[in-house]
């Protein structure tokens, strides 16, 4: 895939992917900057680091969360799109022309193009400005480890460097998460050593958006999934359980989790986070937070209104979960063999936490009272995953990762009964029509 656009349409493309997604978006704007002008100009890279982010929480994400969030049953579709309605049935006869997969595949690389520019240029157009430096190349490290981040979720490969040629090499997902953690160290050293200027912070992020502990906590949950479990324990240890970041929308740059469940009603939340009822408690103070009273069903599948991050085409969506931070520690010490009293100390203030979240998830529930084996305590915390981090786009991942059972490749829909309809997705057709290095796809 030719990943390269002009700038104009880089800062644009949120707008511009609604109308078109599998075509060129190689666009010309014979009244914007040329690509040179802006990436070789201070402002031009501020703009753009902006812009990125911007694509990324508006586009990027959307796909991220409800894509895989459907797979994994979070969500149903409930719309008349064949694309949607393909994800939600799943199985090994999902196409790969599917527009979900190819969005899912195209919005994370277009991000990373963005970010590959803007870590190339900055060096030498903000030699003169080392603390607007750190922080427009921190950022962008950032932005691109999210995005390998969000392909190794859901692709068995990906591509770690984008390409003007549409040739790119692949890597295996593991390769992808060794370079995004790999990323996220360089941010961490680079923002340690010459902290970001306050007009960075002004002009870039803004104050909702909080670098060092998005860095971290990224950090921490990339080196879970590798199994680097020493750096997962480190890094979560070190993000604030009091600071909340978060993207930021706006009417022309909308909440995609509204926009795609209370506009245009492609999706529904699943009845209690879409898990089966050997994984939900009575008593969950977070089904009130995610979920409204109004119960129905759809083609017999029981939905429920959603509220959580989705009730306002202004409301912000966490970049991540403060109590994420406690389940990867608890994960990362039973994977590793470690003390499981103190993972059950992690797992019991998830659990229990009445207050002090700074986006007001609670639980409320009791202390574990379960045995403490290792199978047990990873059971306890894919549900606590499940139900803390609904809709952040790890549901699928996490499904893998706990061993849960894995769906059937000869049925078609996969029934409900299966926790997710795939494991991963097929390469798009477009990739793989422009890319000869594109793998054969997983049959499931």
């Amino acid at each position: 895939m030719k990943i390269r656009l002009s700038v104009y349409t880089k800062l644009v493309a949120f707008i511009l992917i609604w109308a078109v997604s599998a075509c060129s978006l190689d666009i010309e704007n014979v009244n914007g900057p040329t690509d040179q002008q802006v990436v070789n100009s201070r402002d031009g890279l501020i703009t753009l680091s902006v812009g990125m982010r911007q694509v990324y929480s508006t586009l990027a994400l959307e796909s991220i969360i409800l894509t895989p969030g459907t797979t994994a049953r979070e969500l149903r579709g409930i719309t008349t799109f064949t694309n949607i309605i393909e994800i939600d049935q799943g199985g090994s006869s999902l196409p790969n022309f599917n527009g979900n997969v190819l969005s899912l595949w195209q919005r994370p690389l277009r991000v990373m193009a963005m970010a590959e520019d803007i870590i190339t240029n900055a060096p030498s157009v903000l030699s003169s400005d080392p603390t607007m430096l750190s922080g427009v190349t921190a950022h962008a490290q950032l932005m691109k480890a999210m995005c390998l981040g969000g392909l190794a979720q859901s692709f068995t490969y990906g591509i770690s460097q984008t390409s003007i040629t549409g040739s790119a090499p692949f890597q295996t997902r593991d390769q992808l998460l060794d370079q995004a953690i790999s990323l996220l160290k360089e941010a961490s050293e680079t923002i340690a050593m010459t902290p970001p200027s306050t007009e960075f912070t002004t002009r870039v992020t803004g104050t909702e958006f909080d670098l060092p502990n998005t860095i971290q906590a990224y950090l921490a949950r990339y080196s879970l999934m590798a199994g680097n479990y020493a750096d997962a324990i480190a890094a979560a240890n070190s993000v604030s359980q009091t600071v909340a970041s978060r993207f930021i929308y706006t009417n022309l740059a909308p909440n995609p989790l509204y926009n795609q469940v209370q506009i245009a009603k492609n999706y529904a939340a699943r009845d209690n986070f879409g898990l089966p009822a050997a994984l939900t408690e009575s008593g969950d103070q977070r089904v009130s937070f995610y979920f409204t009273t109004d119960k129905t069903s759809f083609q017999d599948d029981a939905i429920v209104g959603l509220k959580g991050f989705a009730t306002a085409i202004d409301q912000p969506i966490p970049a991540y979960i403060p109590d994420e931070m406690k389940l990867i520690i608890a994960e990362a010490i039973v994977r590793s063999s470690g003390n499981l009293n103190e993972a059950v100390e992690q797992i019991n203030a998830v659990r229990t936490q009445t207050s002090g979240d700074p986006f007001g998830i609670h639980a409320g529930l009791a202390a574990y009272a379960g045995p403490v084996t290792t199978d047990d305590l990873l059971t306890e915390i894919y549900k606590q995953r499940s139900s803390e981090l609904y809709l952040s786009g790890l549901r699928l991942e996490d499904s893998r990762r706990f061993d849960r059972p894995a769906p059937p490749d000869d049925v078609v829909p996969v029934p409900i009964t299966f926790e997710r309809s795939r494991n991963y997705y097929p390469f798009p057709l477009q990739e793989r029509q422009n890319n000869l290095n594109t793998p054969d796809d997983p049959t499931l």
